[in-house]
């Protein structure tokens, strides 16, 4: 799904309310990590939301920085976050050109099984209760739910999940 304009647009009911901003390097995510996890645990979300939220939130992170930023070491990737007793949202912004999400290949068809890179966007699918993206395609909003049935064993042709979790 896209968002129009900024990241948190289209995220009803819900306004970032932590910002971190990070240079432009893989290493740099241990920061995020140590500001998201310890509010995941003390809002009472267990280790498998702890894993799923971590695990999207590195694919998202990998993507800004690898991808969208290009390893540029003079641009930053900025994150926002709110974090309540029912829903984790977490933004995470890249100053590259975009990209359209739609135009990212099925990384469950043969041609593309032994590629190195192009999975992050299903696991973020497969881990999250939603996934949304500006119209520029430079930032990506994950969102998790409390009671979300999410990650789905996938069996098959890769398919877009369905809408298991309440929103």
């Amino acid at each position: 799904m896209l968002l129009s304009g900024r990241c948190w647009d289209a995220v009803a009911g819900v306004m970032p309310n932590k910002k971190l901003t990070i240079a432009n390097r893989t290493s740099e995510a241990g920061k995020v990590h140590e500001a998201v996890l310890p509010e995941l645990i003390a809002h009472g979300f267990g280790p498998d939301a702890q894993f799923a939220v971590r695990l999207a939130l590195d694919e998202a992170l990998a993507n800004a920085i690898c991808h969208g930023n290009q390893q540029d070491p003079q641009t930053h990737v900025v994150v926002e976050y709110s974090i309540a007793d029912d829903r984790v949202t977490i933004s995470v912004k890249d100053q590259g050109t975009g990209f359209s999400p739609s135009q990212v290949p099925d990384p469950t068809l043969d041609e593309n099984l032994g590629k190195l890179h192009g999975r992050g966007i299903m696991l973020m699918r497969a881990y999250m209760s939603d996934v949304l993206f500006n119209d520029r395609g430079n930032c990506v909003t994950l969102i998790k739910n409390r009671h979300c049935m999410r990650p789905l064993r996938l069996s098959g042709r890769y398919e877009p999940p369905r809408p298991l979790c309440p929103r």
